[in-house]
């Protein structure tokens, strides 16, 4: 999926590719305003909060470097047969704002279809799962205290300006579950400066980092980071854990008296080690079987008109002499040959209109749409989806 936010990061950046995450600290600029309110402004993230019953951590308040309690900026919106919904009240949530305070809304990809479109195409170019949250800062308020993340991120400024300061790694690339809790922040900084409008930066998991409008008067920040989570060797072992089960002598008792078996199972574990590459985990990681969230079609409301892949990663295409083959979320799909370029079309990632595509990938695009749509590879376009590709993302018919 070609993505006008995902070229923009790697040309900032100065990057060819997903090969660079976690290497380094680096900053760089995206030379495109337009582009910066396309993806998010402070008035489009207060009206996603507003149409929505969050609770935290999803949606959280943070002023002079503490967490505002939710029953500050929360309400209970009650209907006329008394049922209760809780809701963020504006008019509270305003007057924290006035004063100074940071928002951070969690998952921004769950609620906005900007945002869902915008970690697609980064998976797709990562190969691993992405989630963006949202951080709004108004005039002098600070953000969280210095602390790492267990994952690389992608910062981008989107409005305003916002103090950063990024330090080192205290502890060589640590993780969420660890040996060391790694309480004590490195002392080396990487770099400190203004974050500006365009401006993005790469943190490589570990290194510590904060931000704030501390001492900056009126104004305000809105920033996103994109998390991207990268398998790891652990995480390589935890899979092997659920391919032990298949072979009986990892589902037998331990003997605690005896102490028998123990060479047989650590031969037995040796060989599944070796029969389990790391390389086969990350292509079954790339074939991830959990289904995507999408409006699901339904004839009664009109015939399936655009379509568009929506699996969490680039689906493989396996051509062979009769037929195709598709897999994706866990799936292995079967199509005749000829239905090659309609299935090009359709899992390019890009929005498809089938009217159109017909004429450019022959008259069984639609019904091979219909096969990819009831398997959850591809959903609907509808206008609300649809509003997370215009201008971002270039359709078929382009």
């Amino acid at each position: 999926m070609e993505h006008r936010l995902t070229s923009a990061i790697e040309t900032a950046l100065g990057w060819n590719g997903a090969q660079e995450l976690g290497n380094g600290f680096v900053r760089g600029t995206i030379d495109d305003p337009e582009l910066l309110t396309r993806v998010l402004t402070p008035n489009r993230m207060l009206d996603i909060v507003m149409r929505r019953s969050l609770n935290r951590p999803q949606f959280r308040a943070f002023q002079r470097g503490d967490e505002v309690h939710p029953a500050v900026y929360f309400t209970d919106s009650v209907s006329p047969r008394g049922q209760s919904i809780p809701m963020v009240d504006m008019r509270r949530l305003g007057g924290l704002l006035r004063e100074g305070a940071t928002l951070i809304l969690d998952q921004a990809n769950v609620f906005d279809p900007t945002m869902e479109v915008a970690c697609r195409a980064l998976q797709w170019w990562a190969h691993e799962r992405v989630q963006v949250n949202a951080y709004l800062t108004t005039n002098d308020a600070s953000g969280f205290p210095l602390h790492w993340d267990d994952h690389d991120v992608i910062v981008v400024q989107l409005a305003g300006e916002k103090q950063w300061e990024v330090r080192g790694t205290s502890r060589a690339v640590p993780m969420y579950r660890d040996a060391d809790p790694n309480y004590t922040p490195s002392q080396d900084i990487v770099w400190a400066g203004v974050m500006q409008p365009g401006d993005v930066m790469h943190i490589p998991r570990g290194h510590w980092h904060q931000a704030t409008r501390d001492g900056r008067g009126a104004g305000n920040s809105l920033h996103v980071t994109f998390g991207i989570t990268k398998r790891t060797g652990a995480s390589w072992l935890a899979w092997l854990g659920d391919w032990c089960r298949e072979n009986e002598i990892f589902r037998h008792d331990l003997d605690r008296w005896h102490g028998t078996g123990s060479e047989a199972l650590t031969e037995a574990a040796a060989r599944l080690v070796r029969e389990r590459p790391p390389g086969e985990f990350l292509d079954a990681h790339g074939q991830e079987a959990t289904p995507t969230r999408h409006v699901p079609f339904l004839g009664i409301f009109g015939p399936l008109d655009s379509v568009v892949c929506a699996s969490h990663f680039p689906p493989q295409i396996i051509e062979n002499d009769e037929d195709v083959v598709v897999l994706a979320l866990g799936k292995k799909l079967t199509f005749a040959a000829k239905a090659l370029p309609a299935l090009r079309l359709l899992l390019s990632g890009r929005p498809v209109h089938l009217a159109h595509a017909a004429t450019v990938a022959g008259a069984e695009v639609t019904e091979v749409a219909e096969i990819l749509v009831e398997e959850q590879i591809c959903a609907p376009l509808i206008p609300e989806l649809s509003l997370g590709y215009t201008g971002l993302v270039t359709s078929e018919a382009s």
